[in-house]
């Protein structure tokens, strides 16, 4: 485990190689995503790009929520590593394993008896409509695929391996481009098509993750004895993911009350918003990587009592995800055509795509501080000040500003848009307030 020890040595190079198998596997889970509209906006209609963008808008809340709480996972397995006491961490896993089960039990019933409400309560497009509703019922039965490969990979993560998580996602994608071209490419399903094609490809990555857990020599020892309720641990856990899962879901909701306000100006203000927001999922990965990086890197540090070493840690983040985020800002403000044309072929769609993407650029340049900052504090535990300042800025900014500029005659994609960017303002604000207090006060920020 001495490849995998951040509480020693050098600083920057172990984050970066640690970031760069994360970076590469939300590369890869953001292409998943992506080759379903990539191919559905090849193969079929507008009404099909509108209905897989919604659907799989309300998909990706979901998975941040799982990802978010499994966090919870990640940063106590880190943490008993950190404080040399990572015997404990089977009765960890176990543990895990019984409260996401019940959650994927929730999720994957849920779900399917929801779906024509939550595409109502979308403003999903009448045109649209039955094809948003067969999306999520279809992805839903896949739920526990889902929720049982992101709880794998905060197991990976917890121990500081990067890597295996970047191969099972590689083989996943390779499996949903597969089944798009078959479904959606060949036999025409639309879709229906992609929705399949997506849950049997999730269901490939479990198996396959599960293969290489047996096979990985744990830093810890684990059997199906541990698997049981322990409601320390669970406590724990929840009390770790629970604040981060609630601000990550909470800024999801925003998110899609934000589609739900353009959903209503129109079939093609929708599908350019599912084209944009599918564009700004790759924009954002650097900035997101850094971000569960950190987390795992500065939660080993916390366990092990150095501190000094994370703040060290935030500042060389900032730092190298700044240069990224400038070329970014460059390409998506200028040339946001570019991009969403690779999500449709639609001249109006990319139009709307585009003018959109130019708020986002400015984002770009505000993520590199927020997200770094985030992982900082879901690594020292600080996860309430995490949950606050997002619900914060989703829902006195972002809601209230896209609604506003909604209400313009004429509407103005990039007017909606720049609502997220004033958000990221406010609370980069705040995580400067909180650092500030946190190094002055010279003790942990636990909760």
């Amino acid at each position: 485990m001495k490849e995998n020890d951040f509480t020693n040595g050098k600083i920057l190079s172990p984050l970066l190689k640690f970031m760069l198998p994360v970076f590469a596997a939300m590369l890869l889970q953001a292409m998943y995503g992506a080759v379903d509209l990539l191919i559905v906006g090849r193969f079929a209609q507008s009404l099909d790009v509108s209905a897989v963008s919604t659907g799989s808008q309300m998909m990706m809340t979901i998975t941040g929520l799982v990802v978010s709480f499994a966090m919870g996972t990640t940063i106590l397995l880190a943490q008993r590593i950190g404080e040399g006491r990572s015997k404990e961490g089977g009765e960890v896993v176990g543990a895990s394993i019984c409260l996401f089960g019940v959650i994927a039990l929730f999720f994957t019933c849920l779900l399917p008896l929801l779906a024509g409400p939550l595409s109502r309560v979308m403003n999903a497009p009448e045109e649209a409509f039955g094809a948003t509703v067969s999306y999520l019922r279809i992805c839903g039965f896949g739920a526990v695929f889902i929720i049982a490969y992101n709880l794998i990979g905060s197991v990976f993560r917890g121990i500081g391996d990067s890597k295996t998580p970047l191969l099972t996602v590689l083989i996943a994608c390779v499996c949903n481009v597969a089944g798009d071209l078959l479904l959606v490419g060949v036999f025409k399903m639309g879709t229906a098509g992609a929705a399949i094609a997506t849950v049997a490809a999730q269901g490939v990555s479990v198996g396959v993750s599960l293969l290489f857990l047996r096979k990985r020599t744990l830093p810890f020892s684990f059997s199906a004895k541990d698997i049981r309720f322990r409601g320390g641990i669970i406590r724990r856990v929840t009390s770790l993911g629970l604040p981060i899962a609630l601000q990550d879901l909470l800024v999801g909701v925003s998110f899609l009350v934000l589609l739900a306000i353009v959903n209503d100006l129109g079939l093609i203000p929708s599908a350019g918003i599912g084209v944009a927001e599918r564009v700004c999922g790759f924009i954002m990965l650097i900035p997101s990587a850094f971000m569960q990086a950190m987390a795992a890197f500065v939660a080993q540090n916390i366990g092990a009592g150095r501190f000094d070493r994370a703040k060290r840690a935030l500042g060389y983040a900032i730092s190298v995800s700044m240069l990224p985020a400038v070329a970014m800002f460059v390409l998506t403000f200028w040339r946001g055509d570019l991009l969403a044309g690779i999500f449709s072929k639609d001249s109006a769609v990319i139009a709307a795509g585009a003018d959109y993407l130019k708020a986002y650029a400015i984002d770009c340049l505000l993520t590199c501080f927020l997200f770094c900052f985030i992982g900082f504090f879901n690594g020292t535990g600080n996860t309430k000040f995490v949950m606050a300042q997002g619900i914060i800025g989703a829902f006195l900014v972002r809601v209230p500003v896209a609604f506003l500029m909604s209400r313009e005659s004429p509407v103005s994609m990039f007017h909606i848009g720049l609502a997220t960017p004033c958000s990221t303002v406010l609370q980069v604000a705040l995580c400067l307030i909180c650092f500030a207090v946190v190094k002055s006060s010279r003790r942990l920020p636990i909760s």
